[in-house]
């Protein structure tokens, strides 16, 4: 299970990318945890943790694991509630729910769930990741100003004219220097150090010594140090909100992995592995929790970075967690005095980045309802929380995709009585018996899988139907059915018995007969109205109805 992909081939790649991956991603972290509630130094421990572990036990060689901005939202919700509840167990039940969701994670991977983990509608996919993106930048807005980060959107925006009126211009000039060196430093520049880390350590000299009389609000005290152990705790009153709050950041730490794991597979040409990815994940965020560090995920800028500057193998992502832990052990003094205006930059920037402007931008492109339900989750993600957005923006694209491919179905049906000249397939034996039957015999044709949402369409096509001895159902094209549709073919047959008629199927698959079987739907009718052949089922037909007169 360990270290998938690792090799010592490409040694100095790996030291050099996981190094660079560590710079990137240590500002990030301390903006993450700040942000968080949880303090700067959970933000490290967060990428340690989980950088480590999930590069020990993920599917996803070159990828680099830590907090995230989408996480880190959704952690700032679990800590602010937790917390609100119980201020002395609170934070404890916050990190027990890090440990939990990271379990869900390990049971997704065990369950093989990886490949499903991502089947989400592109206009779902693309709101919630734009809402978390304007969550992070509202968030931002007080920091920005100098005032302390308010704990919801709504609370931010209704907080935002006072905080306009009353500025604390040496946060605001070092927020927006901040944004400045991060859009506009050169990529020669950035290639040596990262934008992130150039402007915390520009902007912290300019609030050290420029602003030294008018102080802006810093991070202040971080401990140095490895982290004490937090037993986990869970507190009987809490335990469904702990676990629908542990079921999300598994839900969203699993997707942002696997999106990050397929941008990796096409920078490096290779292929990941979801199930182990997301145990790896899984493994990094429950030692997370056990040791008071935010929940994590694949880092998309993080593992870019990690790729283009050589690293290749699992060993990248450990070396970017070990650089931080000797940070951690020897240099948080010196960020104690990393102003919160520059973090609010710094995270100000990831919201933009997360935010979807390439479908944006295509938006007005775009069918009305895609539009719709893409609005629809960005409202819903930052006006009421992420869950609720995906679940009701995944429940209205599948009853939109679900009805658009039962009309499908429903048009590919054919029924074929005595003008059989459209159906092309029929052979010329087929056509002439059908026209000799004058109507008598009817032919279903169903083409392609048959699904319980065209079960209503089904039976309707046949009631309005006029009168007929015969009855066919060619579903030799049918590779599968549902309960649903097996049950609408039973009552098809027992309303043609009752009336008198004969019925017969044609090409039935194994695995349409076997759910046939297993419903004892086949019992209605005996083996001798089972067909391989329709030529041969026609002609029986036939046979059959004119046999009687």
């Amino acid at each position: 299970m360990l270290l998938q992909g690792l090799h010592f081939r490409n040694l100095r790649g790996d030291l050099f990318g996981g190094i660079t991956a560590a710079v990137v991603a240590l500002p990030l972290a301390l903006a993450f945890g700040v942000s968080s509630g949880a303090g700067a130094i959970a933000g490290i421990y967060g990428a340690i943790c989980v950088g480590f572990f999930a590069a020990l036990f993920g599917g996803t060689p070159s990828q680099v694991s830590g907090p995230t901005g989408p996480m880190t939202v959704v952690m700032a919700a679990v800590f602010t509630q937790f917390s609100a509840v119980d201020p002395v167990n609170g934070p404890a039940v916050a990190f027990t729910v890090v440990l939990m969701g990271g379990f869900f994670q390990i049971l997704f991977g065990a369950f093989k769930l990886g490949k499903y983990v991502t089947l989400m509608p592109f206009p779902v996919i693309s709101g919630f990741m734009s809402g978390i993106g304007v969550i992070i930048i509202a968030l931002q807005l007080s920091p920005l100003l100098g005032f302390p980060a308010e704990s919801s959107v709504v609370s931010s925006l209704q907080h935002l004219p006072h905080n306009l009126s009353e500025f604390h211009s040496g946060a605001l000039i070092l927020g927006l220097l901040t944004l400045v060196i991060l859009f506009a430093c050169p990529a020669t520049v950035s290639r040596v150090i990262p934008a992130p880390l150039l402007a915390l350590i520009l902007c912290t000299v300019i609030a050290l010594f420029v602003f030294s009389n008018q102080p802006v609000p810093v991070i202040g005290e971080i401990p140095t140090g490895l982290p004490s152990l937090i037993l986990p705790t869970i507190e009987p009153e809490l335990l469904k909100d702990m676990l629908l709050s542990a079921i999300m950041l598994a839900a969203l730490g699993s997707i942002d992995s696997l999106l990050t794991s397929l941008v990796a597979d096409n920078m490096t040409k290779s292929q990941h592995d979801s199930d182990r990815e997301l145990i790896g994940q899984g493994v990094g965020n429950m030692v997370a929790g056990l040791f008071g560090g935010l929940p994590g995920a694949g880092a998309t800028m993080r593992t870019v970075v990690n790729i283009r500057a050589g690293g290749e193998s699992s060993l990248s992502g450990a070396v970017h967690a070990l650089v931080l832990l000797i940070v951690v052990l020897g240099a948080g003094g010196l960020a104690e005095n990393i102003p919160h205006a520059v973090l609010a930059g710094i995270l100000i920037k990831v919201g933009i980045d997360i935010i979807d402007w390439d479908f944006l931008r295509r938006l007005h492109r775009a069918p009305i309802f895609v539009v719709v339900l893409m609005l629809l989750v960005l409202g819903l993600t930052v006006f009421v929380d992420l869950v609720t957005a995906v679940l009701v923006g995944v429940f209205l694209a599948n009853i939109i995709t679900i009805k658009r491919l039962s009309d499908h179905q429903v048009e590919s049906i054919r029924l074929i009585s005595d003008q059989p000249d459209e159906l092309d397939v029929l052979t010329h034996r087929e056509k002439e018996l059908l026209t000799a039957a004058a109507g008598r015999i009817l032919l279903y044709k169903i083409d392609g899988p048959v699904s319980y949402a065209s079960v209503k369409g089904m039976t309707n096509k046949l009631r309005h139907w006029g009168d007929y001895d015969a009855l066919l159902f060619d579903v030799s094209t049918v590779p599968l059915i549902d309960v649903s549709t097996a049950m609408a073919f039973e009552n098809m047959i027992l309303d043609a018995l009752q009336q008198n008629r004969q019925v017969y199927f044609i090409g039935m698959d194994d695995a349409v007969r076997h759910v046939f079987d297993r419903m004892d739907i086949s019992k209605l009718l005996p083996e001798s109205c089972f067909y391989d052949s329709r030529e041969r089922a026609v002609e029986i037909a036939f046979q059959g109805v004119f046999s009687e007169e």
